[in-house]
C-alpha cells in the first residue's frame, strides 16, 4: 500500500486525501506542529499543500527525508524574487519588474516601469494580501519594513486572466488541462470557466512555458501557472508548486482530477492525458454559510471544506459542468438567488464567458 504525507492540513490536503482513497493510497494531511512520532513519514512519500512553512520539530524531520518530493523547489517558488529570476533565466514572458531595496529607487522605478507600480511581498502574500498598487504620489503608503522584502512590477493592462494546471512525472513526461479562465476580485479567485478546447495558440504558449519551468526545476507533480492575457500573448503572473484553486473544476469536469493527478505523479503511477468532454464552471465560496438549497440544482457539485466561516475565507466551492452550454449557463444563473449579492457579478462574468 502506498502512503503519502501532506505537509499542511487545510482544504487541499483534505481533497488530496479524498482523491487517494479510490486508488488505495493512504494520504495523511499533517499539521506543522504535529509531533513527529505521530506521523508515519518514514514509510511515506512527502508532499506539501503550502509553499513555505516555519521550522518546527516535524518540518525539521521532513526536511531530512529523502522522499520529500520537490523539497528543494519550494523555496525558489515561494520567494517572488527567485521566482521572477527563474522566468528571466528561462527567457519567459512576465511583467517588467525589479527588486525594491530602498526608498530612493522610486524615481527610477516609475521611469522604467510606468505610472502604475504593483508592489508584492517576496514571501507570504496570498489572495491579494501583501500587495499594493501605487502611483508616484502614493509611495508613502508602503510600510518601511517592505523595502528589501518586496519586488515591484509594471501594472499590466490585460484583457483577462488564465491559468494552466499541469503535471510532470518522474520520467519527465508532462500532461496538461485546458487553460482555465479566471475572475479575481480583491485579489481572490471568485469564478473559473474552462472549455474542452482552449485557444490553441494560448494553450501552446502556456504549455511551452510551464514545461520549461518544470523541466528546469526537475519538478514532479501538479503545478499551476497564472497568466495575464495581453495582445502580445501570455505573461506569467505567478506559480503555485501544488494543486491549485483554479484547478478545482477538475474534480467533476475531467476524467482525472488535479488531486489524483498529483498523487499519481509523486507515487510513480501512470500519468495519462486527462480527458475533458464538457465546459465547466467553478464558483468559490468565500465567507459564506452553507446552504443546502444549492443542491436543488441538478448540475451542482458541492465541495465544503468544513472550516469556520469568516469574511474573506475560502470555505468551499461549487462545480458545474454540462455539454449543453445553455443548460450550464442557466444552472449557474439559478444560483444567483441562492447566494449573497456579491456573487452576482462573478456569475454574470461566467455566463458571458460561456457565450
Amino acid at each position: 500500500m502506498k502512503q503519502v504525507c501532506v505537509l499542511g492540513n487545510g482544504q487541499l490536503g483534505r481533497m488530496l486525501r479524498q482523491a487517494g482513497e479510490p486508488l488505495g493510497i493512504t494520504v495523511w494531511p499533517v499539521g506543522l506542529d504535529d509531533e513527529p512520532e505521530s506521523v508515519p513519514f518514514q514509510q511515506s512519500v512527502i508532499t506539501a499543500e503550502i509553499e513555505r512553512w516555519p521550522e518546527t520539530a516535524l518540518t525539521r524531520e521532513l526536511a531530512r527525508h529523502n522522499a520529500f518530493v520537490n523539497r528543494d523547489v519550494f523555496p525558489i517558488i515561494a520567494d517572488r524574487l527567485t521566482q521572477k529570476q527563474l522566468f528571466d533565466d528561462l527567457k519567459l514572458a512576465t511583467a517588467p519588474w525589479q527588486f525594491l531595496a530602498e526608498k530612493n529607487q522610486w524615481a527610477s522605478v516609475f521611469e522604467h516601469l510606468g505610472e502604475m507600480a504593483i508592489v508584492k511581498r517576496r514571501v507570504g502574500g496570498y489572495d491579494g494580501r501583501g500587495q499594493w498598487r501605487l502611483r508616484a504620489g502614493e509611495t508613502d503608503q508602503l510600510p518601511d519594513e517592505c523595502y528589501g522584502e518586496c519586488i515591484v512590477e509594471q501594472g499590466i493592462n490585460f484583457s483577462g486572466e488564465v491559468s494552466l494546471v499541469g503535471a510532470r512525472a518522474h520520467d519527465g513526461s508532462t500532461v496538461f488541462y485546458p487553460l482555465t479562465h479566471n475572475l479575481h476580485q480583491d485579489g481572490i479567485l471568485r469564478t473559473s470557466v474552462v472549455f474542452p478546447q482552449a485557444d490553441a495558440r494560448q494553450q501552446a504558449q502556456a504549455e511551452s512555458m510551464l514545461s520549461a519551468i518544470m523541466q528546469e526545476l526537475g519538478y514532479v507533480g501538479v503545478m499551476a501557472m497564472e497568466c495575464f492575457v495581453t495582445p502580445e500573448g501570455l505573461l506569467i503572473n505567478e506559480l503555485a508548486p501544488r494543486v491549485h484553486n483554479s484547478g478545482h473544476w477538475t474534480q467533476n469536469g475531467a476524467s482525472i482530477s488535479q488531486f489524483e493527478l498529483h498523487l499519481r505523479a509523486i507515487t510513480g503511477l501512470p500519468l495519462p492525458q486527462p480527458v475533458v468532454n464538457s465546459p465547466s464552471v467553478m464558483i468559490n465560496l468565500i465567507g459564506t454559510d452553507l446552504n443546502d438549497a444549492w443542491l436543488s440544482q441538478p448540475l451542482v457539485h458541492l465541495h465544503w471544506y468544513d472550516k469556520e466561516v469568516r469574511p474573506g475565507r475560502k470555505v468551499g466551492h461549487l462545480n458545474l459542468n454540462d455539454t449543453d452550454v445553455a443548460r450550464l449557463s442557466a444552472a449557474i444563473g439559478a444560483l444567483v438567488s441562492l447566494l449573497p449579492a456579491e456573487y452576482a457579478s462573478g456569475i454574470a462574468w461566467a455566463q458571458s464567458t460561456l457565450r
